[in-house]
Protein backbone atom coordinates (compact mmCIF):
# COMPACT_ATOMS: atom_id res chain seq x y z
CA UNK A 1 0.00 0.00 0.00
CA UNK A 2 0.93 3.91 -0.89
CA UNK A 3 1.45 6.22 2.38
CA UNK A 4 -2.00 7.55 1.54
CA UNK A 5 -3.72 3.97 1.54
CA UNK A 6 -2.32 2.79 5.02
CA UNK A 7 -3.55 6.66 6.57
CA UNK A 8 -6.79 6.21 5.05
CA UNK A 9 -6.62 2.17 6.09
CA UNK A 10 -5.89 3.44 9.31
CA UNK A 11 -8.90 5.44 9.69
CA UNK A 12 -11.04 2.44 8.61
CA UNK A 13 -9.68 0.62 11.56
CA UNK A 14 -10.82 3.51 14.08
CA UNK A 15 -14.59 2.78 13.16
CA UNK A 16 -14.34 -1.04 11.83
CA UNK A 17 -16.38 -2.92 14.08
CA UNK A 18 -13.77 -5.90 14.23
CA UNK A 19 -9.93 -5.14 15.13
CA UNK A 20 -7.78 -6.41 12.99
CA UNK A 21 -9.42 -6.34 10.08
CA UNK A 22 -7.79 -6.29 6.75
CA UNK A 23 -7.39 -3.05 4.55
CA UNK A 24 -8.33 -3.45 0.77
CA UNK A 25 -7.80 -1.21 -1.98
CA UNK A 26 -10.62 -0.77 -4.14
CA UNK A 27 -10.15 -0.03 -7.87
CA UNK A 28 -11.77 3.50 -9.05
CA UNK A 29 -11.01 6.72 -10.76
CA UNK A 30 -7.43 7.97 -10.73
CA UNK A 31 -7.38 11.30 -8.73
CA UNK A 32 -9.14 9.00 -5.76
CA UNK A 33 -8.73 6.46 -3.30
CA UNK A 34 -10.85 4.41 -1.63
CA UNK A 35 -9.70 1.67 1.11
CA UNK A 36 -12.36 -0.47 2.73
CA UNK A 37 -11.88 -2.24 6.31
CA UNK A 38 -14.72 -4.03 6.75
CA UNK A 39 -17.71 -2.58 6.59
CA UNK A 40 -16.01 0.61 6.49
CA UNK A 41 -14.86 2.66 3.40
CA UNK A 42 -12.43 5.54 3.54
CA UNK A 43 -12.40 8.00 0.71
CA UNK A 44 -9.40 10.25 0.07
CA UNK A 45 -10.88 12.78 -2.54
CA UNK A 46 -9.43 14.54 -5.15
CA UNK A 47 -6.48 16.98 -4.92
CA UNK A 48 -7.56 20.46 -4.14
CA UNK A 49 -11.00 19.26 -3.16
CA UNK A 50 -12.47 22.32 -0.96
CA UNK A 51 -12.67 21.62 2.15
CA UNK A 52 -15.18 24.59 2.64
CA UNK A 53 -16.99 22.98 0.18
CA UNK A 54 -17.03 19.59 0.93
CA UNK A 55 -17.79 20.00 4.74
CA UNK A 56 -21.06 21.12 4.02
CA UNK A 57 -22.00 18.39 0.84
CA UNK A 58 -21.23 15.63 3.92
CA UNK A 59 -23.03 17.32 5.91
CA UNK A 60 -26.54 17.15 3.81
CA UNK A 61 -25.35 13.28 3.16
CA UNK A 62 -26.56 13.24 6.53
CA UNK A 63 -29.82 14.34 6.05
CA UNK A 64 -30.73 12.76 3.68
CA UNK A 65 -31.44 9.43 4.95
CA UNK A 66 -33.31 7.23 1.98
CA UNK A 67 -31.54 9.14 -0.78
CA UNK A 68 -27.99 9.16 -0.40
CA UNK A 69 -26.13 6.79 1.36
CA UNK A 70 -25.06 8.08 5.17
CA UNK A 71 -21.56 9.08 6.53
CA UNK A 72 -20.59 7.35 9.27
CA UNK A 73 -19.16 10.85 10.67
CA UNK A 74 -19.77 14.03 9.28
CA UNK A 75 -16.31 15.11 9.86
CA UNK A 76 -13.96 15.40 7.05
CA UNK A 77 -10.99 13.75 7.84
CA UNK A 78 -7.19 14.57 6.79
CA UNK A 79 -5.13 11.54 5.38
CA UNK A 80 -1.78 12.03 3.09
CA UNK A 81 -2.35 15.92 2.90
CA UNK A 82 -5.65 14.97 1.21
CA UNK A 83 -9.87 15.19 2.45
CA UNK A 84 -11.12 12.29 3.62
CA UNK A 85 -14.73 11.21 4.52
CA UNK A 86 -15.59 7.88 6.02
CA UNK A 87 -18.86 5.65 4.93
CA UNK A 88 -20.72 2.54 5.28
CA UNK A 89 -19.46 0.08 2.65
CA UNK A 90 -22.09 -0.83 -0.09
CA UNK A 91 -22.82 -3.05 -2.89
CA UNK A 92 -22.66 -1.55 -6.45
CA UNK A 93 -24.19 -1.78 -9.50
CA UNK A 94 -22.52 -5.08 -10.90
CA UNK A 95 -21.33 -3.85 -14.67
CA UNK A 96 -21.22 -7.82 -15.83
CA UNK A 97 -25.13 -7.73 -15.63
CA UNK A 98 -26.39 -4.33 -17.10
CA UNK A 99 -30.22 -5.97 -17.32
CA UNK A 100 -30.24 -6.04 -13.70
CA UNK A 101 -29.25 -2.28 -13.36
CA UNK A 102 -31.97 -0.31 -11.21
CA UNK A 103 -32.72 2.44 -13.82
CA UNK A 104 -35.76 3.03 -11.96
CA UNK A 105 -35.24 3.16 -8.68
CA UNK A 106 -32.22 5.08 -9.74
CA UNK A 107 -34.53 7.82 -11.19
CA UNK A 108 -37.16 7.71 -8.08
CA UNK A 109 -33.62 8.58 -5.92
CA UNK A 110 -33.12 11.66 -8.39
CA UNK A 111 -36.62 12.61 -8.10
CA UNK A 112 -37.06 12.37 -4.48
CA UNK A 113 -33.60 14.26 -3.88
CA UNK A 114 -34.76 16.92 -5.95
CA UNK A 115 -37.62 17.66 -4.35
CA UNK A 116 -35.74 18.34 -1.00
CA UNK A 117 -36.10 22.08 -0.49
CA UNK A 118 -32.77 23.73 -0.01
CA UNK A 119 -33.67 25.00 2.97
CA UNK A 120 -33.63 22.09 4.67
CA UNK A 121 -29.98 21.71 3.99
CA UNK A 122 -26.64 23.08 4.76
CA UNK A 123 -25.84 26.01 2.55
CA UNK A 124 -24.39 24.20 -0.38
CA UNK A 125 -21.74 25.21 -3.05
CA UNK A 126 -23.07 24.91 -6.66
CA UNK A 127 -23.55 21.47 -7.80
CA UNK A 128 -20.34 20.78 -9.98
CA UNK A 129 -21.37 18.86 -13.03
CA UNK A 130 -21.79 21.92 -15.70
CA UNK A 131 -18.11 23.15 -14.89
CA UNK A 132 -16.42 19.63 -16.19
CA UNK A 133 -17.66 20.03 -19.81
CA UNK A 134 -14.95 23.05 -20.09
CA UNK A 135 -12.60 21.83 -18.17
CA UNK A 136 -12.08 18.56 -20.12
CA UNK A 137 -12.37 21.07 -23.61
CA UNK A 138 -9.74 22.85 -22.83
CA UNK A 139 -7.21 20.20 -21.72
CA UNK A 140 -7.51 18.54 -25.23
CA UNK A 141 -4.54 17.99 -27.48
CA UNK A 142 -4.34 18.94 -30.94
CA UNK A 143 -5.95 16.54 -33.88
CA UNK A 144 -9.05 16.33 -36.51
CA UNK A 145 -11.77 14.89 -33.90
CA UNK A 146 -10.59 17.16 -30.94
CA UNK A 147 -11.91 20.30 -33.36
CA UNK A 148 -14.93 18.39 -33.58
CA UNK A 149 -15.59 18.41 -30.55
CA UNK A 150 -14.04 22.12 -29.62
CA UNK A 151 -17.00 23.10 -32.40
CA UNK A 152 -19.16 21.16 -30.35
CA UNK A 153 -18.64 22.95 -27.30
CA UNK A 154 -19.05 26.40 -28.88
CA UNK A 155 -22.30 25.10 -29.86
CA UNK A 156 -23.52 24.52 -27.07
CA UNK A 157 -26.62 26.96 -25.70
CA UNK A 158 -26.28 28.57 -22.38
CA UNK A 159 -26.26 26.81 -19.26
CA UNK A 160 -29.74 26.35 -17.64
CA UNK A 161 -30.41 28.79 -13.98
CA UNK A 162 -29.95 26.44 -10.54
CA UNK A 163 -32.93 25.70 -9.61
CA UNK A 164 -32.43 22.92 -6.87
CA UNK A 165 -30.66 20.59 -5.42
CA UNK A 166 -28.92 18.55 -7.61
CA UNK A 167 -26.33 15.33 -7.10
CA UNK A 168 -23.96 16.88 -9.95
CA UNK A 169 -22.66 13.93 -11.42
CA UNK A 170 -25.02 10.88 -11.73
CA UNK A 171 -24.48 7.73 -13.25
CA UNK A 172 -24.57 4.15 -12.49
CA UNK A 173 -21.58 4.18 -10.79
CA UNK A 174 -23.14 6.57 -8.08
CA UNK A 175 -25.52 3.99 -6.70
CA UNK A 176 -24.67 1.23 -3.81
CA UNK A 177 -27.27 -0.94 -2.30
CA UNK A 178 -27.11 -0.39 1.75
CA UNK A 179 -29.80 -1.37 4.34
CA UNK A 180 -32.33 -3.02 1.69
CA UNK A 181 -32.23 -0.86 -1.02
CA UNK A 182 -30.59 1.32 -3.88
CA UNK A 183 -28.84 4.88 -2.16
CA UNK A 184 -27.17 7.93 -4.19
CA UNK A 185 -23.51 8.31 -3.38
CA UNK A 186 -20.68 10.46 -4.05
CA UNK A 187 -21.08 14.54 -2.59
CA UNK A 188 -18.00 15.71 -4.55
CA UNK A 189 -20.63 17.34 -6.71
CA UNK A 190 -23.70 18.02 -4.75
CA UNK A 191 -24.98 21.07 -4.81
CA UNK A 192 -27.82 23.71 -5.84
CA UNK A 193 -27.86 23.68 -9.73
CA UNK A 194 -30.12 22.55 -12.74
CA UNK A 195 -31.58 19.73 -12.22
CA UNK A 196 -31.99 18.38 -15.93
CA UNK A 197 -28.20 17.46 -15.45
CA UNK A 198 -28.60 14.92 -13.19
CA UNK A 199 -30.94 13.30 -16.21
CA UNK A 200 -28.09 14.25 -18.91
CA UNK A 201 -26.23 11.13 -19.01
CA UNK A 202 -28.61 8.68 -19.69
CA UNK A 203 -30.10 11.16 -21.71
CA UNK A 204 -27.11 11.44 -23.88
CA UNK A 205 -26.27 8.10 -24.30
CA UNK A 206 -30.24 7.74 -25.37
CA UNK A 207 -29.83 10.42 -27.78
CA UNK A 208 -26.64 8.88 -29.53
CA UNK A 209 -27.77 5.70 -29.57
CA UNK A 210 -25.72 3.87 -26.93
CA UNK A 211 -28.77 3.21 -24.55
CA UNK A 212 -31.04 1.00 -25.55
CA UNK A 213 -35.02 3.07 -25.88
CA UNK A 214 -37.06 0.73 -23.91
CA UNK A 215 -34.09 0.99 -20.65
CA UNK A 216 -34.51 5.03 -21.45
CA UNK A 217 -38.09 5.44 -21.01
CA UNK A 218 -37.95 2.91 -17.90
CA UNK A 219 -35.33 5.45 -16.30
CA UNK A 220 -37.55 8.72 -17.79
CA UNK A 221 -40.51 7.49 -16.98
CA UNK A 222 -39.96 6.37 -13.30
CA UNK A 223 -38.72 10.06 -12.91
CA UNK A 224 -41.68 11.41 -14.07
CA UNK A 225 -43.85 9.13 -12.20
CA UNK A 226 -41.87 10.26 -8.98
CA UNK A 227 -43.16 13.60 -9.16
CA UNK A 228 -39.20 14.92 -10.36
CA UNK A 229 -39.04 18.21 -10.65
CA UNK A 230 -37.03 18.65 -13.29
CA UNK A 231 -39.28 17.99 -15.91
CA UNK A 232 -42.10 18.72 -14.08
CA UNK A 233 -45.35 20.30 -16.22
CA UNK A 234 -43.33 19.58 -19.60
CA UNK A 235 -45.42 17.54 -22.35
CA UNK A 236 -41.66 17.39 -24.15
CA UNK A 237 -39.20 16.75 -21.58
CA UNK A 238 -37.02 17.07 -24.26
CA UNK A 239 -37.78 21.00 -23.72
CA UNK A 240 -35.17 20.89 -20.85
CA UNK A 241 -32.72 17.50 -21.59
CA UNK A 242 -31.46 18.28 -24.76
CA UNK A 243 -28.92 21.38 -23.30
CA UNK A 244 -27.70 19.01 -20.70
CA UNK A 245 -27.79 16.11 -23.07
CA UNK A 246 -25.61 17.88 -25.09
CA UNK A 247 -22.94 19.28 -23.22
CA UNK A 248 -23.06 15.81 -21.53
CA UNK A 249 -21.98 14.12 -24.80
CA UNK A 250 -19.37 16.84 -25.69
CA UNK A 251 -17.62 16.30 -21.97
CA UNK A 252 -17.80 12.33 -22.73
CA UNK A 253 -16.51 12.98 -26.05
CA UNK A 254 -13.15 15.21 -24.49
CA UNK A 255 -12.61 12.32 -21.94
CA UNK A 256 -12.87 9.51 -24.07
CA UNK A 257 -10.51 11.38 -26.41
CA UNK A 258 -7.69 12.12 -23.22
CA UNK A 259 -8.36 8.82 -22.55
CA UNK A 260 -7.00 7.49 -25.84
CA UNK A 261 -4.60 9.53 -26.73
CA UNK A 262 -2.68 8.97 -22.96
CA UNK A 263 -3.39 5.27 -24.22
CA UNK A 264 -1.58 5.61 -27.15
CA UNK A 265 -4.24 4.20 -29.07
CA UNK A 266 -6.83 4.70 -31.39
CA UNK A 267 -10.64 5.49 -30.61
CA UNK A 268 -12.58 3.03 -30.07
CA UNK A 269 -16.32 2.35 -31.15
CA UNK A 270 -18.23 3.75 -28.56
CA UNK A 271 -15.81 6.64 -28.63
CA UNK A 272 -16.18 7.28 -32.29
CA UNK A 273 -20.11 7.61 -32.07
CA UNK A 274 -19.97 10.37 -29.33
CA UNK A 275 -17.43 12.02 -31.66
CA UNK A 276 -19.41 12.04 -34.37
CA UNK A 277 -22.50 12.90 -32.26
CA UNK A 278 -20.30 16.47 -31.63
CA UNK A 279 -20.16 16.83 -35.43
CA UNK A 280 -23.67 16.88 -35.20
CA UNK A 281 -24.10 19.08 -32.56
CA UNK A 282 -21.20 21.91 -34.24
CA UNK A 283 -23.79 21.51 -36.96
CA UNK A 284 -26.88 22.39 -35.54
CA UNK A 285 -28.37 25.10 -33.38
CA UNK A 286 -32.27 24.05 -32.82
CA UNK A 287 -33.26 22.82 -29.71
CA UNK A 288 -34.32 19.33 -30.28
CA UNK A 289 -33.29 15.62 -29.93
CA UNK A 290 -32.40 15.81 -33.49
CA UNK A 291 -29.32 18.04 -32.69
CA UNK A 292 -27.81 14.64 -31.31
CA UNK A 293 -29.41 11.65 -33.22
CA UNK A 294 -29.32 13.26 -36.83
Amino acid sequence: MTPLQLDLAAIGRKHAATAGTPAVVVPTRPDVEIVRVGEVVVKAHAPGMDAAALTPRVAASALLGGIMLTPLVTTVQCAGGRLATVWPAGVPVDPADPDAAPWEEAARLLAALHAVPLSRLPVLPPAGGPARVAQRVAVLADGAAEQVVRAAARALPPGAAADGAAHGDWHLGQLVRHGGGWLLIDVDDLGYGDQAWDLARPAAWFATGLLDPDVWLRFLGAYQEAGGPALAGLSDPWERLDGPARALTVQLAATALAKAREQGRPVDEVEEILIDACGRIAGRTSRSQDSITQ
